[in-house]
């Protein structure tokens, strides 16, 4: 079954979104205080099943931790769906 995957686009939008709450001097830190819960939510849906999952709970502490924003955390799962491809193994062609 074919799984749909973000794009690239998106993944690095997600990220600036999460970084944009350091343009802001001393507000950044409140922002994120919001911005963390929404942001793990949209990477579980978007990621889906236990990867979604625990790169969501990590995107969470990463964003409510000080200092930490500039983790692009939705570009990296990104990256490690692309390099993972099919998990190595591939159905042998029949041929005739």
């Amino acid at each position: 079954m074919y799984k749909r995957r973000p794009s690239l686009l998106f993944c690095i939008l997600m990220d600036l979104i999460g970084y944009a709450s350091y343009s802001v001097p001393f507000l950044g830190e409140v922002a994120d205080f919001f911005w963390a819960p929404v942001s793990a939510v949209i990477f579980f849906f978007t990621f889906g099943g236990w990867k979604g999952a625990l790169g969501g709970v990590g995107n969470f502490i990463e964003e409510l931790l000080p200092g930490t924003d500039f983790i692009p955390s939705f570009t990296i799962m990104w990256l490690v769906q692309r390099t993972q491809g099919n998990g190595g193994t591939r159905r042998p062609r029949l041929s005739k």
